[in-house]
């Protein structure tokens, strides 16, 4: 396992992270049982990651990691998790609900502190709201010792463009020390301002979401590059339709996937990417492919030729 230097926080972090979101959710939606859920997360660890994410906002997630942690020393990894800006009602959340809710985070992850607090989907719209309420109630907690650093992640569904990232890096760099963003071969806006404006602050990135939906399906991703093609965003001879990025795999690299994971922690800004996979078995093959460092020269340019100026979210 390869490790990088977190931003300003000065840890260490793995280059592959786990995340207990996504569409498994620690296995919670895959049909994991409770054995096989710590077995997972011991294996996580044993495979060198040492940056485990997370949210209030994730069916159980927490729970699952405090127990499946428990007995392990807590200086061995770095726990990071979120919690939501708004309530149920889809308001900005009360400061003294929220500070509860940072106590009950560090009670279902059976711990004494969070080594990140994160505030989960922060958006242009609650910007403002979240940091004049909500981020005293963090500071506060970093004082008491329940967390030693804090972050956001953004709202890219709604924000493909990372405005609210490059805002808070232009407005309040001094505040934040970390972002959570969307980097990948099909979402690469990032590095147009938001990774130099995180590099310029020293403000750690932890990557998510890079193998989602698109790229791992050959016919979703098949029917995204031909709607990029109508749409005038892609050449219309530059890809082949039927397997658009199958150039990709060569040598060492066994799939799309692997390029995926590859490319995305390529970028000197990144410090860690995300997965959120329940197999041992994929997560024993994404672990590989960062261990590959870096695609051909040529293939990585030529990603970024392709799609480099488009900001979809998808």
């Amino acid at each position: 396992m390869r490790y990088r230097t977190l931003g300003k926080t000065e840890l260490n972090v793995s280059l592959l992270s786990f995340g207990s979101g996504g569409p498994s959710k620690l296995g919670q939606n895959t049909g994991l049982s409770s054995h096989e859920q710590s077995n997972l997360i011991r294996r996580v660890l044993d495979l060198g990651i040492n940056f485990i994410d997370s949210s209030e906002g994730y069916g159980d997630s927490e729970e699952i990691l405090g127990k499946g942690l428990g007995g392990i020393p807590r200086d061995s990894y770095f726990l990071a998790t979120k919690g939501m800006c708004r309530d149920r009602q889809g308001g900005l959340r009360d400061p003294k609900r929220f500070s509860a809710a940072i106590d009950k985070s560090l009670k279902r992850l059976g711990t004494d502190y969070i080594d990140i607090m994160q505030f989960h989907l922060l958006n242009m719209d609650d910007y403002d709201g979240v940091v004049d309420t909500l981020y005293p109630v963090m500071d506060k907690a970093r004082t008491e010792g329940k967390i030693r650093f804090i972050g956001f992640s953004e709202q890219y569904k709604t924000e493909p463009d990372h405005r609210t990232v490059t805002h808070a890096l232009k407005i309040h760099p001094h505040l934040w020390d970390t972002v959570m963003l969307k980097y990948g071969i099909l979402n690469q806006y990032a590095a147009k301002e938001a990774l130099p404006l995180a590099r310029e602050n020293n403000v750690g990135i932890i990557n998510m979401a890079v193998i989602r939906e698109k790229l791992p399906n050959p016919k979703l991703l098949s029917d995204q590059i031909k709607t990029w093609k109508s749409e005038g965003l892609i050449d219309h001879n530059a890809l082949d339709d039927s397997n658009p990025l199958g150039w990709l795999i060569k040598g060492e690299i066994r799939s799309v996937v692997d390029a995926g994971y590859i490319f995305a922690s390529e970028h000197p800004d990144v410090s860690t990417v995300l997965t959120g996979t329940s197999s041992v078995s994929h997560l024993e093959d994404n672990v590989r492919a960062l261990n590959l460092e870096n695609l051909p020269a040529t293939d990585t340019q030529k990603l970024k030729c392709l799609f480099g100026e488009i900001a979809v979210y998808i």
